[in-house]
């Protein structure tokens, strides 16, 4: 009998997060032989990135059923079910433990930077015999370059490494690329590890979501122990309340509270808000930075340091030889795409999936984790838990298994609109498109005091500091 017949089937997992290494759970479960290709020195590379950050949800959600039954055989012991991880205890706690106490330590290869996938003597183009023919992996590591064959392939490289720019069309701002040095994406630590970066400075967020109000709310705190510290919050939309989530209603209740005070930070003034601002172009002012919006001409915020919290999109670079479908907006799986659109859906609304949606023309190949939601912000980690329990069956030829996807996710509450005790934090209704406009910013030195209003004046609310054109004149 070919030994191809009697053999386990290989499959490369390609990152060893969260969901890369349950994916390696289950398929090890499942008499299949996993192999983890990670980037990084470690596993939870990513993770580690924003180890500081508190998740929304308990450990209950977060520990997959097939990791946890390679725990258990190591004498691993379960966190408290409701305690809320940093991203340093998932990883220290979880992560880790999974990575060196059980089967899996053999399985993770790190320090292995995946550079291209395709199919072993085929290009894109040949389609006879393709689906017969094993994934070739190309990676890099400290010894060179090496190749890994494969007869599946599960993508979990996540998305925190390939931010969205500042641009408002999706593009980089003009003149972001060389205002590198003064702008941060995602959610930097200004609290512990980059701290001496925003103390007693100007700090311009850009962003409406959760990453976005979580650095906000920090230097909040921050400007607590260092008063000088001035912040601007800059949003795309017109409505600060549909940041302040389901507060009370969110089951998630760590995303409720974060919510509930983000809103009283905006509302009593704290952080001074510029709805409608749509960034445009970055340029270099003296020491600092001037953030300026498209559509009505002069408005601009000046200030000392940019952080872009305005999500992620997917790396597709080293997977060019395979065939792909994506949904032309959200570039995840097209079966995927109506069921977790952001226009439509939040975290708690998006139905359990599997396989079957996930399934590409590349037979064999998946996407799972927050890289399957492509440019989607809606993904949740016990989302993905199901999506490689689902992937795992598939490939071990158990289709039953992995049709039955069941999985109740939390409710988000209203998180797509401000809840009712935030109505009366609405818009300035009477604010025009292109009246005067007052343009922000950090106090300069004296000699630049001009009309422009200033990060030293008390902060606008977010009910005065809305409109197409910002901030009317006073």
């Amino acid at each position: 009998m070919p030994d191809s017949i009697t053999r386990p089937k290989t499959v490369a997992v390609i990152g060893a997060g969260p969901v890369g290494l349950a994916a390696a759970a289950h398929l090890l479960e499942r008499g299949l032989e996993p192999v983890v290709l990670e980037a990084g020195t470690s596993v939870g590379h990513a993770v580690r990135q924003w180890r500081h950050v508190r998740m929304f949800s308990p450990w209950e959600y977060n520990i997959d059923k097939a990791a946890e039954r390679l725990l258990a055989g190591a004498g691993w012991n379960r966190p408290q079910p409701d305690h809320y991880p940093t991203g340093a205890e998932l990883v220290e706690q979880y992560l880790e433990p999974l990575a060196t106490r059980t089967p899996l330590k053999d399985r993770i290869r790190t320090q292995s930077l995946v550079t291209a996938i395709g199919r072993a003597g085929f290009d894109k183009v040949k389609t006879k015999g393709r689906d017969a023919a094993p994934f070739e992996i190309r990676y890099q590591n400290g010894k060179g370059p090496e190749v890994l064959r494969a007869d599946a392939v599960i993508d979990t490289t996540g998305t925190w490494f390939s931010p969205n720019p500042a641009g408002a069309n999706g593009l980089p701002a003009v003149g972001e690329h060389e205002a590198q040095d003064r702008i941060a994406y995602g959610m930097p630590d200004v609290l512990g590890r980059d701290r001496a970066r925003y103390a007693g400075r100007c700090v311009a967020v850009l962003g409406a979501g959760h990453s976005a109000i979580g650095t906000l709310i920090d230097l909040a705190r921050l400007k607590d122990e260092v008063p000088t510290t001035e912040i601007v919050w800059l949003l795309r939309g017109e409505s600060p309340e549909k940041s302040f989530g389901g507060g009370a209603a969110d089951q998630l209740s760590a995303r409720g509270a974060l919510g509930t005070a983000f809103a009283n930070l905006v509302t009593s003034g704290r952080i001074q808000t510029e709805s409608g601002f749509r960034v445009n172009r970055i340029a270099r002012e003296g020491e600092r930075i001037v953030v300026a919006a498209a559509g009505c001409p002069g408005r601009h915020v000046a200030v000392d340091e940019l952080v872009v919290s305005t999500g992620f999109r997917p790396d597709l670079d080293f997977l060019r030889e395979i065939r792909l479908s994506l949904d032309p907006a959200l570039e995840c799986p097209p079966a995927l795409a109506p069921l977790i659109d952001p226009n439509e859906h939040s975290c708690g609304s998006v139905r359990p999936h599997g396989a079957r949606e996930l399934v590409q023309p590349e037979s064999g190949f998946y996407f799972a984790g927050m890289k399957s939601y492509g440019r989607a912000p809606t993904f949740l980690m016990m989302t993905g838990y199901e999506q490689v329990r689902s992937i795992a069956a598939e490939i071990a030829g158990d289709h039953e298994s992995a049709r039955k996807v069941e999985l109740v996710l939390p409710e988000t509450g209203v998180c797509n609109g401000a809840p009712a005790s935030l109505a009366s934090v609405g818009t300035d209704a009477a604010s025009g498109c292109c009246g005067p406009v007052a343009t922000s910013g950090c106090a300069a030195p004296a000699p630049a005091a001009t009309a422009a209003s200033s990060c030293g004046a008390p902060a606008k609310p977010a009910a005065q500091a809305t409109g197409c054109c910002g901030p009317k004149a006073q």
